[in-house]
């Protein structure tokens, strides 16, 4: 038993290990320097656009044209991203009718959105060999 025991510690020591990444998030296009740009990183598709599921979250303040923001510690895996412009201050995504926003707002991967976007459409890789960097373009 304690031979096995002994194997399982050295089986567990040797295997390689996931380490998480640095993600870079850059957000360019920002209109002006008011309020504060909000920024989300979410795992998976249920939980993505959902206020307070998200993987992880950060908020800096805007600056007119670029803002980068930076996790630590993000595991290898399938991420998607989702940032606003919170210009009002108010911590939400100000929409018009319930769905058109009225802030500035991006997506990882930018693509085109015809009604709410999706999972799939902005999910990319982060991996264990690389730090991870992505670009949103922000849209008013």
């Amino acid at each position: 038993m304690k031979t096995l025991s002994t194997l399982g510690i050295a089986l567990a020591l040797a295997a390689p290990a996931a380490h998480a990444q640095q993600l870079q998030v850059t957000l360019n296009g920002l209109q002006h320097d008011r309020g504060q740009v909000a920024v989300a990183v979410y795992s998976d598709a249920k939980s993505f656009r959902k206020d307070n599921q998200a993987f992880t979250a950060r908020k800096a303040k805007a600056e007119a044209g670029t803002v980068t923001v930076t996790f630590d510690d993000v595991p290898p895996g399938r991420y998607a991203v989702l940032a606003y412009h919170d210009e009002n201050d108010n911590g939400r995504l100000d929409l018009r009718f319930g769905m058109f926003p009225t802030e500035g707002y991006g997506l990882s991967n930018n693509p085109k959105v015809m009604g709410p976007p999706s999972y799939e459409d902005s999910a990319f890789e982060v991996t264990a060999e690389d730090p991870a960097q992505i670009e949103l373009k922000m849209r008013y």
